[in-house]
């Protein structure tokens, strides 16, 4: 662990703030730009072909590039064939559609996935009708076609996400597990929660006093978890509070309102098919010129709980991710530092001081198996990192060398007898 050097895996022409492996077809989904800003740098979602080069390394090669025309994508999930794609204070609907060709014809691999116009109006022009959902709905395909790279994106439908008056801003998007809901989160403080695929509003509620932070819901939409700015990580049911958390029961020697919630993911229990684990992130509330570290906190994902709380360094942590398996956690920073933890004990396993020039925005694991691919190599894990800098880097941990325990014992045992015979050589009538 310490400095080193990842080569990167992509470098966009404008900076980056989301990154996304399409579960169906190990697509990798980049997106970011330069916003309303007429500097010439553009905004974008990107489609790169993932490669695995040998055992442990990757490449990846750019086959689409979609326009996003003045808004840059600052936070979006991908489900069914479907980019949820939040870009100033709305989350735009754009399905994708990737194509392989085989002896000269073109077959289409569409990604599954049953998005329907629901009751959203067709828009009229670029003003675009909304309808009593407050789904705006469009079926023009994207400029951005490109046959020879077999993807096509079509803007599907669009909702307001943040009704902050002064700068509405959709702060971050989630698809629920079993892809019926999509939720989002901006800086007015609101949580919304839509059906999917009708785009149908099915809650809206004040959730945090300040912006939300971040969000996460459990297997079987049973738990909401939402993360405020204003110190709160609270639980709901619906739209109604279950609980608030309170990771200091585990350390009570810090006081009250030093530390803020940034960060909230569930994830699976490796091996135990029915239980559940919630882990957050808290950073310091303020900066002091001798930097405090930040927490990781386990938490029990039935009981909610706290299990165990672990320090992570000194490093303003700016993003969290979990794999699917629920073994490892990824963590980015502010200083754009890139860290892998194990999921059981919170210990360190992989980091990289300031593998990204700034601020590291997203993170995403690649799936532990593909249909027909394997995207892994004789890596345990690979992570993908994203940042403000335009890089794409990727993170692996090759696979940790086991020992039988009968191998262990034996090798043991040889020691302990290779100590005796040593000893009664040296002293004789030792034994």
């Amino acid at each position: 662990m310490g400095k080193r050097r990842v080569p990167d895996l992509y470098r966009a022409p404008f900076p980056l703030y989301s990154v996304k492996v399409d579960p169906d077809t190990g697509l990798v989904i980049t997106a970011g730009g330069g916003g309303p800003s007429k500097t010439g740098i553009k905004n974008a979602v990107h489609f790169l072909d993932l490669q695995l080069v040998g055992e442990h390394q990757y490449s990846a090669s750019l086959l689409h590039s979609h326009d996003t025309d003045t808004r840059a994508t600052m936070n979006m999930a991908v489900g069914n064939g479907v980019i949820a794609a939040g870009q100033d204070g709305t989350c735009c609907l754009m399905k994708f559609r990737h194509c392989t060709q085989k002896g000269g014809k073109n077959a289409h691999k569409d990604a599954e996935n049953s998005v329907q116009q629901g009751s959203a109006r067709r828009r009229a022009g670029k003003g675009g009708r909304v309808g009593q959902d407050g789904a705006a709905a469009s079926g023009d395909m994207s400029d951005m076609k490109d046959e020879t790279a077999h993807i096509s994106v079509t803007s599907l439908a669009e909702v307001q996400s943040d009704l902050n008056p002064q700068d509405p801003l959709q702060k971050v998007v989630r698809f629920s597990p079993d892809l019926k809901l999509l939720l989002t989160g901006g800086t007015d403080g609101h949580i919304r929660v839509w059906e999917f695929p009708s785009l149908k509003k099915k809650f809206d509620f004040k959730a945090h006093e300040e912006e939300i932070e971040d969000l996460d819901m459990s297997p079987g939409n049973k738990y909401l978890v939402t993360v405020g700015r204003d110190f709160a990580c609270s639980v709901w049911s619906g739209n109604q509070l279950a609980m608030g958390l309170n990771w200091l029961e585990t350390m009570p020697q810090i006081a009250k309102k030093t530390y803020r919630y940034m960060a909230c993911r569930f994830g699976r229990v490796e091996d135990q098919k029915d239980a559940l684990r919630l882990y957050t992130v808290q950073i310091p509330h303020r900066r002091d010129r001798k930097p405090p570290p930040c927490y990781l906190t386990k938490w029990d994902g039935k009981s909610l709980l706290p299990m165990l709380t672990s320090p992570c360094g000194t490093e303003v942590i700016s993003t969290l991710a979990v794999s699917d398996s629920g073994t490892f956690l990824g963590l980015g920073t502010v200083t754009g530092s890139v860290s892998i933890y194990i999921a059981f004990s919170l210990q360190k396993l992989y980091y990289v001081q300031e593998s990204h020039g700034i601020v590291v925005t997203d993170l995403a694991f690649l799936p532990d198996s593909l249909k027909d691919k394997n995207i892994k190599g004789n890596n345990e894990t690979a992570m993908l990192s994203v940042a403000v800098d335009s890089r794409c880097q990727v993170h692996t941990l090759a696979n940790r060398r086991y020992f039988p325990i009968w191998l262990v014992v034996f090798v043991c045992g040889l020691m302990v007898v290779g100590v005796i015979l040593l000893l009664q050589y040296l002293f004789p009538g030792f034994i």
